[in-house]
């Protein structure tokens, strides 16, 4: 007889609140309809796919086991967030995930009181977990009440410092604390350290072995004595190591178990919840793409993906026109290094999306992946510096802000040449504004010893690097956007004098300055005017081409800067300058165009310009306002 299909659960389940009267067998099932639901709807958007897919089995056992949202079920970065928005009432808007007017693809507290805390950056979810903990004890008055904390953090995460002092806190204060550790040996890339060959001796250790030989054991047993040893099981299944890290810090241990065994996850759970009196870890093992084929092969187990087919797997990839940044940036900083064995690569866990992969295949011996940890590669980089090398510190923009104060303290006050490539500069699209690069150009201009550029198209991208080599006077720094290049020519790129500035066109009555790539809408929006403005391709925003700047205004009757970064940045310091100059004095009119004093959410990237009012036609709007 044919086994005749389970009825689907998954449309029965409004909200978590739902799984808890369900069996372990019955949670099975949602689980099972949750990963085929979870590839379905990425395969028609595009998004983070691995990371949801490694965490189906423990995200419908928190929330079967955890009193959610009164527990406080906390993501880290956000990346495996996707299942938990499903069975959290946004299943019939998964369709708009990542997209304008659509659902964040992080979680996000503004959309749903299942998003306790928002995440776009790694490491963060101790500390969070550990504030509701605290809320909780210290008595504070919510809407809804605060129940456990929850933090679910995978291993990549656990190479970012803030992890440690939040554990050394936690531990320290004894509180009632939930940590799972999501353990499937991948962040974005595979992660490195220490930390991951300790991880990896905890399961792959003679305790594991003891482990699977008193679980085997049990088997051979005859079927009255397999009954009454059930509690010698358990005991067993849910041994603790003694003498780990994490123990020394506090917290109970209880692992490492099969992420992927709902009766083992329930259970363990379960046992957690109903007795635990501190902080305890939970060490699951799991598979990042598990259950869909073509994730489980890819290199990169689908962490972030376009449209898909999903019989194939077969990604919807768009035709480049040109080179991205990030792989000129890369090849020029590569071929360089032949000649030049000073220079040195550094990124914080990003080898793939910084491009130093391609480095990293041709300078093995001088390419450094510090795992999640931007404070420490940006100290790691003072350090290469002053022992007489040249180092890249290759980080994005929004992640960069994470090494600020040895930004400050290790590399400006002591004027060390560490050279900082700073990717995803600018709006960036889909992941919205916690990866927006939207504060770099500020932050930067305004330390002493600082250099700072921004290339309008590619072959200004190769005429930094080639500068940013050769520069030895104190540290230096380039932004570069996300995306492809205009198609520049690359055949003659040497490199620039520092603090020059570029006449793009020579015109009248107005001058534009822009910094960076928005030159491109500003060169769009001048075939629009009625007459011919002069622009000026700024190239530097410290130190300022005086000259050229003075000029500007001194020869027209107004100045308008442009920059793709919020206000304090390259505007900030040109209207400085002039102030200082007594330009002003003379009824110069002076406008700056930056991003707006908000944060913009996902959408594609010229339609965030659009919003902030930085595309062609809201130049177009400001000149002639002006005119």
């Amino acid at each position: 007889m044919r086994n005749r299909p389970a009825t689907p659960l998954l449309d029965a389940i409004a909200s978590p609140a739902e799984l808890r009267g369900l069996s372990v067998g019955s949670l099975r099932q949602v689980a099972d309809e949750l990963r085929a639901e979870t590839i379905s709807a990425v395969s028609e958007t595009g998004g983070h796919l691995g990371a949801g897919l490694g965490v189906v089995e423990l995200t419908v056992a928190i929330h079967a086991v955890f009193d959610t949202p009164r527990d406080r079920l906390i993501w880290d970065v956000g990346h495996q967030c996707y299942p938990h928005k499903i069975i959290t009432g946004r299943r019939d808007r998964m369709n708009t995930i990542r997209q304008g007017g659509g659902i964040a693809g992080f979680t996000k507290r503004a959309e749903s009181e299942y998003d306790p805390f928002g995440a776009g950056h790694s490491s963060t979810s101790l500390s969070a977990a550990l504030g509701f903990a605290m809320a909780r004890e210290t008595g504070q008055v919510t809407d809804l009440p605060v129940g456990d904390g929850i933090a679910v953090i995978g291993d990549g995460a656990f190479s970012a410092g803030m992890v440690y002092e939040a554990m050394n806190n936690a531990g320290h204060l004894g509180k009632r604390l939930f940590v799972i550790l999501n353990d499937n040996d991948m962040s974005i890339a595979a992660p490195v350290g220490a930390m991951n060959k300790y991880l990896n001796s905890i399961y792959r250790g003679p305790f594991q072995d003891v482990k699977t030989m008193a679980l085997g054991a049990l088997d051979l047993l005859p079927s009255p004595m397999r009954d009454g040893a059930k509690r010698a099981r358990d005991l067993v299944k849910h041994a603790t190591i003694g003498g780990t890290l994490f123990e020394e810090l506090g917290f109970q241990y209880i692992g490492p178990i099969d992420g992927h065994d709902m009766d083992e996850l329930h259970e363990t759970l379960k046992l957690a919840h109903d007795t635990a009196t501190g902080p305890v870890l939970i060490h699951a093992l799991t598979k990042k793409g598990k259950g869909y084929a073509p994730a489980e092969a890819a290199g990169d187990r689908y962490h972030g993906v376009t449209k898909f087919d999903i019989a194939t797997g077969k990604q919807v990839k768009s035709k480049p026109n040109a080179p991205s940044f990030t792989k000129i940036f890369a090849e020029t900083l590569t071929d360089l290094a032949h000649d030049d064995k000073r220079i040195i690569a550094v990124n914080a866990a990003m080898p793939d999306g910084t491009g130093l992969d391609v480095f990293d295949k041709a300078h093995p011996d001088r390419c450094f992946d510090v795992g999640i940890a931007e404070q420490h590669a940006v100290t790691f980089s003072a350090g290469l510096a002053a022992g007489g090398a040249r180092p890249f510190c290759a980080i994005y923009s929004t992640f960069l802000q994470r090494g600020y104060d040895q930004i400050v303290h290790d590399v400006a006050v002591q004027n060390l040449p560490v050279r900082f490539a700073i990717d995803r500069a600018g709006l960036v699209g889909a992941d919205g504004p916690t990866h927006a690069g939207s504060f770099d150009i500020a932050y930067l201009a305004n330390l002493p010893n600082m250099v700072v550029m921004a290339p309008s198209d590619e072959a200004e991208l190769v005429r930094m690097v080639k500068t940013a080599v050769a520069y030895d006077d104190g540290p230096i720094a380039f932004r570069y956007p996300r995306g492809e290049g205009f198609g520049a020519d690359l055949s003659d790129c040497e490199a620039i004098e520092i603090g020059k500035a570029r006449l793009a066109q020579k015109g009248e009555k107005i001058a534009i300055i822009a910094y960076g790539t928005v030159l491109d809408a500003v060169m769009k929006a001048a075939e629009e005017l009625g007459f011919q403005p002069t622009i000026i391709d700024a190239r530097f925003a410290k130190p300022l081409d005086r000259e050229v700047m003075l000029d500007a205004a001194q020869n027209h009757d107004a100045v308008i800067t442009i920059e793709e970064g919020a206000i304090g940045g390259f505007g900030s310091h040109v209207s400085a300058l002039f102030a200082e100059a007594g330009v002003f004095d003379h009824g110069l009119k002076f406008r700056m165009m930056t991003l707006p004093d908000s944060f913009i959410d996902q959408d594609s990237q010229d339609k965030m310009r659009s919003k902030a009012g930085l595309d062609a036609q809201a130049i177009v709007t400001m000149v002639n306002s002006l005119v």
